[in-house]
């Protein structure tokens, strides 16, 4: 029965096994049997869960564009950067798209070559190589590209702090368009337009979608072009493209650079997953097949299943991997670029997994300092942002992750809730204990000198050891029902799944389910804890807590839960590997019930 808010406690729980007390997100939902016995709408309680009011509801239950899409000209520069992109267009301009490496900037370079090709123009890209080029414009790659005759570039997924770069180009008599969704100094570079909802200069109309992506972004600018030529009558002759066709690449590159799902964002994604499921784009498609999914993708796979692949390109490949994937019309080409994405994810896996056992011998040698900094020689600067994040994950613990080459090392940061990583990292280089560096709260990127770590390292300690105390102290997990493993349905499930999409702005429902006993607990895999648990109603499920065989919930489960009660809580999902649909638990915390 539902009941107020500020009943936020959940079963009296102050200390879970991994360390956290449980609270409602909303209010008090405990179910009892299940979805079979709601008397209210559990999709209603779910969105006012998550910040909406009561009045916008309704359009949140099926997020469409009509409901969120804003007019693309409240962004500063937007109807100038559409301008210029429809004066290429009509005049057949050599024109480059200029991305990134990660999926973000291969999804926003898809999305503007896609759009121009439906408009009858053929743009070029250049996407840099990570390890060679690193990130962002350089100024000699945009000067050779207006040596090869493309009198405009549009970057996209960055260029919002490449002033050097852009002055060069735009010595060089290179017109620029930067399409982006980072921070903003308050000088701008010298280009055509500067596209970026984080403009220190943006509306508050604009600077509401800072959230936005910059495949997003990209989008955005896709609508106004197509609105100017229109204007201009160029579609007097020729039929308008199907923007919405676009989605997809939008709902992939949202969802993988972990974007929030909140408002235009989730319309994004809830559109392109219907976009994605009719397999209209021949690299899409090829994709899914590539990442063995026997079902039309949903959220989730996007960022575990088809992103990781395009991201593998980048990291371990070939960075042009792709956007050449996304754009192609070869069928025969899109099966064997996403065939050798796969085999490169899997090489990226087998590189990260060597760096992780490598940086987690170190774990002992950090003793109890507050944030973990582990360094080794050799390391691919590839793969270091995801151990930093694994690392994070396992210990709760800020993690810097540094991949030596000689006498400096490239690093890659992830934090905790409350720890603003990016800021540190910011200060110690105005202290001059890096070489670069920058970020923002969440994760960061650095260059440092072997001679400084250490002094690098304990600077970290003494400026966040605070923060992290404070943010081990209030660690909360946040509930959204409760139920009895009867409850634990198809049924429950489809309602659950009904709120969706879900993702770091929209969280996924959390349920706790309860009390067991636990029948079974072992260890799959490497590392993952897979335990049955069976409750006093007679019923009983499987669960399964990732990467967690040696953290002290999973040594809980596996070596001292026998005999005892217990509450379990994670996200409730099908598991359809096997001929009859079955509800598991992604297990993600557990609580003594005596």
């Amino acid at each position: 029965m539902l009941s107020s808010p500020a009943s936020l406690s959940v079963f009296g729980v102050e200390r879970s096994l991994s360390g956290r007390r449980w609270r409602w997100r909303g209010g008090n939902m405990a179910l009892g049997a299940g979805a079979a016995s709601l008397d209210h709408d559990i999709l209603e309680q779910l969105i006012l869960a998550r910040g909406v009011a009561a009045e916008d509801v309704d359009k949140h239950r099926h997020p469409t564009l009509r409901d969120f899409l804003p007019d693309p000209s409240l962004f500063n520069d937007m109807d100038v950067a559409a301008e210029r992109l429809a004066q290429a267009v009509v005049a057949g301009e050599k024109t480059t798209i200029y991305g990134d490496y990660d999926v973000d900037g291969a999804t926003s370079a898809a999305v503007l070559i896609r759009l121009l090709r439906m408009l009858g123009h053929e743009a070029d890209y250049y996407i840099p190589d990570r390890l060679l080029e690193g990130y962002g414009p350089l100024g000699e790659a945009l000067v050779a590209l207006g040596q090869r005759g493309s009198s405009l570039v549009v970057t996209v997924d960055c260029g919002a702090m490449a002033h050097d770069a852009l002055s060069q180009a735009h010595e060089a008599g290179i017109d620029v368009i930067v399409v982006d969704h980072h921070k903003c100094s308050a000088e701008l570079p010298r280009v055509v337009a500067m596209v970026n909802p984080n403009r220190l200069d943006e509306s508050d109309d604009g600077a509401a979608h800072g959230h936005l992506a910059a495949v997003g972004v990209a989008f955005l600018l896709a609508i106004a072009t197509v609105r100017t030529l229109r204007r201009k009558g160029f579609f007097n002759s020729r039929p308008e493209p199907d923007l919405m066709g676009l989605l997809d690449l939008v709902a992939l590159g949202t969802v993988a650079d972990v974007a929030a799902l909140k408002g235009l964002n989730r319309a994004f994604v809830s559109q392109g997953l219907k976009i994605m499921g009719r397999r209209g784009n021949i690299g899409m498609a090829a994709l899914i097949d590539a990442s063995r999914l026997s079902r039309a993708p949903i959220a989730s796979d996007l960022g575990f299943a088809l992103g990781p692949r395009i991201n593998a390109g980048g990291r371990v490949g070939e960075a042009t991997l792709g956007v050449r994937l996304l754009t192609t019309r070869d069928p025969e080409e899109a099966r064997a670029i996403a065939a050798k994405l796969d085999v490169l994810n899997e090489e990226r896996r087998a590189i990260e997994a060597a760096v992780q056992e490598a940086a987690e011998e170190q774990l002992a040698a950090q003793g109890n300092r507050s944030v973990l900094l582990l360094s080794g020689e050799g390391w691919h600067p590839g793969v270091i942002g995801i151990v930093a994040g694994r690392i994070k994950e396992k210990t709760g613990k800020p993690a810097v992750v540094v991949a030596m080459d000689g006498p400096t090392g490239k690093g890659s940061g992830r934090s905790i809730s409350g720890v603003d990583l990016g800021a540190a990292i910011l200060a110690a280089r105005d202290k001059g204990l890096l070489v670069a560096g920058g970020g923002h709260a969440m994760a960061a990127g650095l260059t440092v000198a072997a001679e400084s770590l250490d002094a690098f390292h304990a600077f970290l300690d003494e400026t966040l050891s605070a923060a992290i105390s404070r943010s081990a102290e209030g660690r909360e997990m946040l509930l959204d029902l409760a139920i009895a493993p009867g409850g634990m349905t198809t049924e429950l499930v489809d309602h659950l799944e009904g709120a969706g999409p879900f993702g770091v702005g929209w969280p996924g429902p959390k349920v706790a389910v309860g009390p067991v006993r636990l029948i079974k607990a072992d260890v799959v895999g490497s590392d993952h804890v897979r335990i049955i648990g069976h409750g006093e109603d007679g019923r009983s499920f499987k669960a399964i807590a990732f990467r967690s065989a040696a953290t002290e919930m999973g040594q809980q489960l596996l070596h001292a839960a026998q005999g005892r009660r217990l509450w379990l809580a994670g996200r409730a999902k099908l598991d359809d590997w096997g001929n009859v649909p079955r509800v598991e638990l992604l297990l993600e915390d557990a609580a003594w019930a005596d």
